[in-house]
């Protein structure tokens, strides 16, 4: 949960759930679980604000082609910030996709780190708590449903296929975009 959080691609969609498995075995406990994953949220955003309060624009400016961010999208957060404040990191945690990335826009617009820390916790929890649980509901009925099984094999390698076409299909915007301006 630190590495996606940590601005890395990681998803949390399958830490979670695991952790929710070994819930169903008697392994790990559930509320637990979820505790510990949303402090490895806090763990690792902790490092991209740091990354946005260090670096900041010229971050972007130098780099943000290599990690496929652009500047007008830096402007889009710092708007976001300006706009609706702190609330934006707690929001921003419930979501998927942005909850990875949005510690550093916090970072780069400077926010409070107790609120930053705070608001991540309490965004980060309900999520983790809800795929573990997801993970503690299919795992204790792995065994005994083939059905289930059998559906769910079927469908990683949809969700493999799906994942790939919108990973080349972002990097592609990105590159294009770069080129153009």
């Amino acid at each position: 949960m630190a590495l996606e959080s940590a601005c890395l691609p990681i998803p949390s969609e399958i830490i979670m759930p695991f952790a929710g498995y070994l819930v169903s075995i008697g392994r790990f406990n559930l509320y637990l679980a979820a505790t510990f994953g949303a402090l490895g949220c806090n763990l690792g955003s902790a490092m991209a604000y740091e990354v946005g309060a260090r670096g900041g624009r010229p971050f972007v400016r130098r780099w943000g082609r290599y990690i496929l961010v652009a500047e007008r999208e830096l402007d889009q957060v710092e708007r976001l910030f300006r706009n609706y404040g702190a609330i934006s990191v707690l929001i921003g945690r419930l979501l998927p996709v942005i909850r990875t990335f949005i510690a550093l826009p916090a970072g780069i617009a400077r926010m409070n780190r107790w609120q930053f820390h705070l608001y991540t916790f309490i965004g980060s929890w309900p999520w983790c708590f809800a795929l573990a649980y997801a993970g503690l509901f299919l795992g204790s009925r792995w065994n005994s449903s083939p059905g289930l099984q059998s559906t769910m094999h079927r469908l990683d390698g949809a969700v493999v296929l799906l994942l790939m076409v919108a990973f080349v299909y972002f990097v592609y915007t990105r590159i294009r975009a770069a080129r153009m301006g």
